[in-house]
């Protein structure tokens, strides 16, 4: 429970220190910079504000870039969206080792990330005109 204590307390302290550094109004400022670009462009303005804010959840919560996003993020920058992604992202070595019903799993679950990876991809590309880092 001390853990726990201590990690609301961590999580208190960089709150305060994000509103004294005036995080808040920088994203603020930055969301509505992104807003009104999205209106020039007819851009949906409610999908390129959840879209923003769960980028800014995500700064806050300090989530890494998932190595495997970026490996096919790479690939779909590179090739495009292919018809053997599955086998391209299949860790070879390690899938010899599987039997039957494990390389079935295995498949199910790489292809069932491959889609999460690709929804994310599109979702990036369809409010890169909007971002002001693209």
């Amino acid at each position: 429970m001390s853990k726990e204590v201590n990690t609301l307390k961590e999580e208190a302290r960089k709150a305060k220190a994000r509103l004294k550094k005036g995080f808040w109004t920088e994203c603020k400022e930055d969301r509505d910079e992104r807003l009104e670009k999205a209106r020039e462009l007819g851009e949906n303005e409610s999908k390129v504000n959840r879209y923003f804010t769960e980028q800014v959840s995500k700064q806050i919560s300090g989530v890494k870039e998932d190595e495997f996003y970026l490996r096919v993020k790479q690939m779909l920058l590179s090739d495009g969206e292919v018809s053997d992604a599955i086998g391209r992202l299949t860790d070879k070595p390690y899938f010899d080792t599987l039997s039957y019903e494990e390389k079935q799993r295995y498949t199910l679950s790489l292809s069932e990330r491959y889609l999460r990876a690709l929804e994310r991809f599109r979702r990036e590309c369809e409010f890169e005109s909007v971002d002001k880092k693209a």
